[in-house]
C-alpha cells in the first residue's frame, strides 16, 4: 500500500506548533520565578536545560542538592556551569520562587515534593512518584488542598505525536480501541544497573512508566495487570527485560521495557489499534506517525498516511510550557491528580511492587 505524506491535521491541535515554540504567543504575561532540588535524576539536567532556555516563561533563581560530590560534578557541567547554588533551606524559603522542579533520586522525590508544597510551592515532580502509593496520594492530597499544582514528569504528554494519538482517538476516528502494544527500551552499563536494581520493579519502574501514563490516558484504569518481569544477568538482581499486560473490558494492552537492548530508542514505539483504524508512533522521538482509516475523515482519505509533525524544540518544553500557563492561569492543566494517582497504582503493579 502506498503511504501518503500528509501534514499534521485534526483542528484542535492547531495550536501545538505555537507551543512549541519558546518565543511563542501564548508565553505569560509575568516569568514565573523557578528554583531546582537535585540533580540525581535522570532527567534533571535535561529540565534545568529546558526552563533555562524558556526565558519567556521562567526565571531561573538558583538550584541546590545536597550530596558535595554530586554538586561538585554538575557544577562542572552543563547545564549547571553558571548555576546559583544554594541549600534546600534557602531555596524553600524565598518567598520569590514560584515553582521548584523535584529531582532528587527517586526515593527522596517525595520527601522533597512534601517540603515544597508545605513551603507553598507548585512542582514539577519527577517519576515514578516514589515507591509507596499511600504516601504518594498524601502528596497529591496537599497540593490539591493547597490548590497547588503539581505535575508529573512523564515525558510524552506533550510530544506532538502522542498529542495527535489522543486526539484522533478522543473524535473516534480510530473507532473502538481493543488493542495498544507500547515498547520503550535502551541499553545501561554497570554503574546504571546497580542505580536501577535497587528497585524490585526494574525497568519497567524506572523506564515503562513513561507509557504506563499514555495508556491510562487512552483506556482508563485496568481490570487487572499482569507482571512478567525476568532477569537476563544472573549476577545481579535487576529485572532487566519487563512485560506488563493490561486488561480492560473489551481491550488489552501490552508495555515492555528492557534496558538491554542494542540502540533501543530507536525501536521505542507506541501502537493503537482500533475498529476503523490504526495509529503507529515509531520511534517515539523523534516522532514518526502513520495513520490507517477504513474511510475518510476531515482531510484524510481511505487508507495509510505518513503525518509531518510539527518539529519539537526540546523533549520537555512543551510540558513546561503547560505548567507555566497552568500556574498563571491562563488554561487549565490537562491532567487531573485522579489520573496521576491511577498511573501510580498501575506502574506499581505492572513493576509487581506492593500497593502500600
Amino acid at each position: 500500500m502506498s503511504i501518503l505524506r500528509r501534514q499534521f491535521g485534526i483542528r484542535s491541535l492547531s495550536v501545538l506548533s505555537t507551543l512549541m515554540s519558546p518565543c511563542a504567543a501564548w508565553a505569560t504575561e509575568s516569568r514565573l520565578k523557578v528554583g531546582q532540588i537535585g540533580v540525581g535524576h535522570a532527567h534533571a539536567a535535561g529540565k534545568y536545560e529546558t526552563v533555562s532556555r524558556l526565558s519567556d516563561f521562567y526565571d531561573v533563581v538558583g538550584i541546590a542538592e545536597i550530596d558535595t560530590k554530586m554538586r561538585s560534578a554538575a557544577a562542572q557541567s552543563s547545564p549547571y556551569s553558571n548555576a546559583n547554588w544554594m541549600s534546600e533551606e534557602e531555596l524553600l524559603a524565598r518567598d520569590d520562587i514560584d515553582l521548584i522542579l523535584v529531582e532528587t533520586a527517586i526515593d527522596r522525590l517525595l520527601p522533597i515534593a512534601r517540603r515544597c508544597l508545605e513551603h507553598n510551592k507548585h512542582i514539577h515532580l519527577d517519576k515514578p512518584a516514589g515507591a509507596n502509593l499511600s504516601e504518594f496520594h498524601e502528596v497529591l492530597n496537599l497540593a490539591q488542598s493547597k490548590k497547588l499544582q503539581l505535575q508529573m514528569g512523564y515525558m510524552f504528554r506533550s510530544n506532538p505525536a502522542f498529542q495527535f494519538l489522543f486526539n484522533a482517538v478522543e473524535a473516534g476516528w480510530l473507532g473502538d480501541v481493543f488493542e495498544v502494544h507500547a515498547v520503550i527500551s535502551k541499553q545501561v552499563g554497570n554503574l546504571e544497573r546497580q542505580i536501577l536494581a535497587k528497585y524490585p520493579g526494574g525497568s519497567m519502574f524506572e523506564l515503562g512508566c513513561h507509557l504506563i501514563d499514555a495508556v491510562v490516558k487512552l483506556l482508563g484504569k485496568p481490570d487487572r495487570i499482569l507482571p512478567i518481569n525476568k532477569r537476563t544477568h544472573l549476577d545481579d538482581d535487576l529485572h532487566d527485560n519487563c512485560l506488563a499486560v493490561f486488561e480492560y473490558p473489551r481491550a488489552s494492552a501490552t508495555v515492555r521495557s528492557s534496558v538491554v537492548e542494542v540502540e533501543g530508542g530507536r525501536r521505542r514505539q507506541f501502537v493503537v489499534c482500533g475498529t476503523r483504524g490504526t495509529i503507529s508512533i515509531l520511534p517515539l522521538e523523534p516522532p514518526q506517525l502513520t495513520l490507517t482509516l477504513d474511510a475518510p475523515r476531515e482531510n484524510y482519505a481511505k487508507g495509510t498516511h505518513s503525518i509531518s509533525l510539527p518539529p519539537m524544540t526540546g523533549r520537555y518544553d512543551g510540558d513546561l510550557i503547560d505548567l507555566a500557563l497552568a500556574i498563571q492561569g491562563t488554561r487549565a492543566y490537562p491532567y487531573s491528580y485522579a489520573h496521576d494517582l491511577t498511573v501510580q497504582q498501575c506502574i506499581l503493579q505492572a513493576s509487581n511492587m506492593p500497593l502500600q
